[in-house]
């Protein structure tokens, strides 16, 4: 059995549950149709036959039964056809505005010999899939899927490269043309859709979380607790088969793809593990520090070409990089680069992130990132700590921020309250990243806000400035040489209450402990 016979028999598995389901839900009322034709007749429990009464509480019971089934069954019609599956938040790409791209997806869906994606969009995540449509109609046939791209594949990869990475992904196209599979995966989309209606809201799947739903009271929570059990009941039966459905389909797409760009799909395979790895560690390092500043980078992607550029030149991991270069980047299949980077870049901010602080986002360019992220970064997280300062060890005026009295109180062995105070201040209580970072001790964040603090000092008195690293985010510069060195002492300090290692590291840059830090 090939691919495709195994993907279409599993679809008809689906479907079976289906028409089972249908079956069963229709079966009492077929009965009840039946004992009360029979009662008319006088073939079943005819007036005054001996079995009569028997025959007519028969009747009651089946049409109580009937009406209830039916009752349930709408009730459950009636979720499923409301319910809205879940689409994953994208940028559309519309033909005028990439139309090469277009020319190459069409060029690629011709050589395959399959239909062509209705449309392309971009999300900001190192994947590619195609997102089905509901039918426009209700008898017509639903329109070509939607060829989601991830946007770092544009910026990061040749085209040729790009080309050889979609081709089975746009060879998918041919089993969602597919009658039974379409029909089989529009009825498991309901199902899930239905189920997740109910549930707490919640980031998943790479979507955007959604406004808590009104909780149900009375009827309507019996209702639905009712149809979530038989939605539960149709998912189970139809696990396993759809599963192996898309299994199967993803082999066959492989298949369909096997002689197109395949030597060259190999060496594109490798840079996807780069992509993500760059994509990641520019997001978490990178673009964070700026979320949390109530500002997002406006290109990100270009942002994470120059990351992978970096991490290739550091740790070698794209050999033959300088050869790629000679190669058209697939972000000039793009009529306008920058406009598409900047409405990604934001979608990726309200993603990730969430709401900004302030409620609006401010648009951030990278030339400008060490003074509105960096700097102004290091300054937010010294006040804080000058604040939990002052509430720890209150004075008749406030003590003035220098590295002299923050050190003086980690000598004490004040570190432990410290961290408490931040832990538990507006410093905690920020909008949190939960997809981008964990939750953070209060050691964790005294380490930070110490460095932030001897980062300022050391730009007001030793000459020192902001700067951005693509793969490790903000930086200290002194004398033009990024400082590496800082973390150990500072968590020597904090750790261990052992400021020695830290004011050799003051004295030897020319930090001036005693001068107040600008805050």
């Amino acid at each position: 059995m090939t691919a495709v016979d195994t993907a279409r028999a599993h679809a008809q598995a689906v479907l079976r549950v289906r028409g089972l389901a249908l079956a069963a839900a229709a079966l009492p009322a077929a009965v009840a149709v039946v004992l009360v034709a029979g009662r008319f007749t006088g073939r079943i429990g005819a007036p005054g036959s001996a079995d009569a009464v028997g025959w007519d509480a028969a009747r009651w019971v089946v049409c109580v039964v009937a009406v209830l089934t039916l009752a349930v069954a709408a009730l459950t019609a009636r979720a499923y056809r409301r319910a809205v599956p879940p689409r994953t938040p994208a940028v559309p790409l519309e033909r005028t505005e990439a139309p090469e791209l277009y020319r190459l997806i069409g060029e690629l869906a011709e050589r395959l010999e399959v239909p062509a994606p209705s449309a392309v969009a971009l999300t900001p995540d190192c994947d590619s899939w195609l997102e089905d449509l509901p039918p426009s109609g209700r008898h017509q046939a639903p329109p070509a899927p939607v060829l989601v791209i991830g946007s770092p594949f544009l910026w990061w990869m040749r085209a040729g490269e790009l080309r050889a990475l979609l081709a089975p992904v746009v060879a998918g196209t041919a089993a969602s043309a597919d009658h039974e599979i379409a029909a089989a995966r529009r009825f498991l989309r309901s199902l899930d859709a239905s189920l997740d209606s109910g549930d707490a809201p919640g980031l998943g799947g790479g979507t955007l979380a959604a406004e808590p739903a009104p909780p149900r009271r009375g009827p309507a929570a019996l209702a639905h607790r009712l149809t979530g059990a038989i939605t539960r009941r149709l998912l189970g039966a139809c696990r396993g088969h759809a599963a192996e459905l898309e299994r199967s389909v993803a082999g066959w797409a492989s298949e369909q793809a096997r002689n197109v760009d395949y030597g060259l799909r190999i060496a594109a395979q490798e840079q996807v593990g780069l992509a993500y790895a760059g994509w990641d560690r520019l997001l978490t390092r990178v673009a964070l520090p700026a979320w949390r500043l109530g500002r997002h980078p406006a290109r990100l992607n270009a942002g994470v070409a120059s990351a992978l550029t970096e991490l290739s030149r550091r740790d070698r991991l794209a050999e033959g990089y300088g050869t790629r270069l000679g190669d058209r980047p697939a972000c000039d299949l793009l009529e306008e680069p920058g406009a598409v980077d900047r409405a990604v870049s934001l979608l990726a901010a309200e993603l990730f992130f969430g709401r900004p602080p302030a409620g609006v986002w401010h648009e951030l360019e990278w030339t400008d990132y060490p003074a509105e992220v960096v700097d102004a970064g290091w300054r937010s997280r010294a006040a804080a700590l000058q604040s939990a300062l002052d509430r720890l060890a209150p004075q008749a005026r406030p003590g003035a921020p220098t590295l002299t009295r923050l050190l003086g109180r980690l000598a004490e062995g004040d570190g432990e309250r410290l961290a408490a105070v931040l832990a538990a201040g507006p410093a905690r209580t920020a909008a949190p990243a939960p997809l981008l970072e964990p939750d953070r001790s209060g050691r964790d964040l005294l380490v930070d806000h110490v460095t932030a603090m001897v980062c300022c000092a050391a730009v007001d008195t030793a000459g020192g400035t902001p700067g951005l690293d693509w793969l490790d985010g903000p930086v200290l510069l002194l004398r033009g040489v990024r400082r590496t060195d800082l973390a150990g002492p500072v968590a020597q300090a904090v750790e261990q209450g052992q400021d020695g290692p830290l004011r050799a590291w003051l004295d030897a840059a020319d930090v001036r402990l005693e001068k107040p830090v600008r805050l």
